[in-house]
């Protein structure tokens, strides 16, 4: 019999300005793989991927928590202060009578498959409030996608990860949204997504 393999070890780093840019092909890559599942099913583009990314990469007050297994990019989560980022999110906030200035915004978080419940997932909630904090940023916020529980496309295994955000000490905000358009799998045009809020509270 051969012993079990123990699962690679995970090693987190923070990185901002010019560190990213070596990253920005593997980083690129793993939000096309990621956000190809459930529910965002995104028909992503290498190019756009890489300028995505090394926006974050030139705002200042941006930074990226990296996840490695070995030499692998395996995970990755982003922020920025709100006042950085994409001008729909401000707009909303603003509409809802809220203040970007007082906010990061958590952009995403994606994992491979094969390295979920491990931890990752809680360790990039840290690491981006501990950035927010740092820089004097009272709320953290991100959105995910509104879907249809009955759409026919959700996996029947799929777990909504709505516990795990309430557990992290997130507040859903159904009424403050945004839309973001995109291409899903075999569509060949860009089509609209309402995204919704989740809020926390840095100092409660």
């Amino acid at each position: 019999m051969h012993a079990a393999m123990s699962p690679v070890h995970l090693a987190f780093e923070t990185l901002r300005g010019a560190a990213l840019h070596p990253l920005l092909p593997a980083l690129a890559r793993l939000r096309i793989t990621v956000f190809r599942e459930w529910p965002y099913l995104y028909e992503g583009d290498a190019a756009y991927e890489q300028r995505y990314i090394r926006a974050y990469a030139e705002a200042p007050g941006a930074a990226v928590v990296v996840c490695h297994a070995g030499d692998e990019v395996v995970g990755a989560a982003t922020c920025e202060p709100m006042t950085q980022g994409h001008a729909p999110v401000r707009a909303a906030f603003e509409a809802a009578g809220l203040d970007p200035r007082e906010h990061c915004y958590f952009g995403e978080s994606v994992l491979l498959p094969e390295h979920r419940g491990r931890g990752a997932g809680v360790r990039f909630f840290t690491e981006r409030e501990a950035h927010a904090r740092a820089l004097n940023l009272r709320y953290a916020a991100f959105c995910a996608v509104s879907r249809d529980p009955a759409d026919p496309r959700r996996p029947a295994d799929y777990t909504p990860l709505d516990g795990f955000w309430r557990k992290r000490g997130y507040t859903p905000r159904p009424d403050l949204t945004v839309t973001f358009t995109w291409r899903e799998l075999g569509d060949g045009a860009e089509t609209p997504h309402t995204l919704a809020f989740w809020l926390k509270d840095l100092r409660a």
